[in-house]
């Protein structure tokens, strides 16, 4: 553990060499496989599975994202002692699309993305019988993964939540948005159009990205998409907009049924969901007598929204505080 939490907090120096060294021959180790979700849409996952581990990680991406950016992660992971799971959600990665237009980023009912990680828990999770189960979530990974939370708080030992989007920035305020979504709703053609300002996956330059610090994580994510096109997705339909924007309600509303041990990871310099919303959730789970870990969220400071592929620093500063949470919860 101690070798591993000194490698990651200096591998960008050489992250070429990792990346097609070490991290290549763990990559080709995985199992993918897939089910059928809500209306029979097929939903792809991987799993890393040790039979010397005896406890889990089921991991659940953010939007647009696919298991195939993650291997650094589940690499980490892995090598800690936890098997992994990672979920594809519909619409996007190598799971089942929605629409003709496969870059739009659409979902019907965002309970439905509930529904696929409930099957995937189930199918993986509890019919191996490990002794420990954590979960580990990036942005709307970690609504899904709340609203979960909700419905069977017991599911899970503990629980971390990178960047949660539990509110979603918008480039207007939230009446006038919800005004335009509600209007969109009425005209099908509109409501599973690109929301304003969105369309169609491009790369964009590391100089102007406001995910991440590291130019090598960025670069080697946007070769995955470069180098496989079907798991491109672009903008969001203005209904996901309207569906994120009610789960992120639905979520504070339930705050108080989450009874799971749980560490907020917060990106001090977020451009893509609302801190504020994750402030509020805390709040709300102090109120209902079970705080989230310190009772508020922890801030990575300087960190832009993909903290799990931030700089080195700001990543180990992360995973370190993630694990050593979960070894509290063991």
């Amino acid at each position: 553990m101690e070798h591993r939490k000194h490698n990651w907090t200096t591998r960008e120096k050489a992250f070429a060499a990792f990346a097609t060294g070490p991290l290549l021959d763990f990559w080709k180790l995985r199992e993918e496989d897939e089910f059928f979700g809500v209306e029979n849409v097929p939903i792809r996952y991987v799993r890393f599975i040790s039979p010397q581990h005896d406890k889990v990680i089921l991991l659940c991406p953010g939007r647009i994202e696919s298991y195939v950016k993650y291997p650094e992660l589940a690499y980490d992971l892995f090598h800690s002692g936890y098997d992994v799971i990672i979920i594809d959600h519909r619409g996007q990665g190598r799971s089942g699309r929605l629409l003709q237009d496969s870059h739009r980023g659409h979902v019907v009912e965002f309970e439905d993305y509930v529904d696929d990680l409930e099957t995937l828990y189930l199918k993986e999770i509890v019919a191996r019988h490990y002794r420990r189960r954590y979960a580990l979530a990036h942005s709307m990974g970690g609504a899904i993964l709340a609203l979960m939370l909700a419905r069977q708080p017991e599911a899970f030992d503990a629980v971390a939540l990178a960047s949660p989007m539990f509110g979603i920035f918008l480039p207007m305020p939230l009446w006038m948005a919800n005004s335009i979504l509600n209007w969109a709703e009425k005209y099908p053609t509109v409501r599973e159009g690109y929301a304003l300002g969105t369309g169609k996956w491009h790369a964009r330059p590391f100089a102007i990205n406001e995910l991440t610090h590291s130019r090598e994580r960025y670069r080697r994510n946007l070769r995955f998409y470069a180098d496989d096109p079907g798991l491109r997705v672009g903008g969001p339909t203005y209904h996901w907009v309207r569906e994120g924007v009610r789960a992120g309600h639905s979520i504070l509303s339930q705050a108080a049924k989450i009874s799971t041990p749980l560490l907020l990871l917060q990106a001090a310099d977020d451009k893509v969901v609302d801190n504020r919303a994750q402030d509020l959730f805390c709040q709300t789970m102090v109120a209902a007598g079970q705080p989230c870990e310190g009772g508020k969220p922890m801030i990575i400071d300087g960190a832009r929204h993909e903290i799990l592929f931030e700089k080195d620093s700001m990543r180990s500063e992360a995973l370190e505080a993630i694990l050593a949470f979960y070894s509290r919860h063991c």
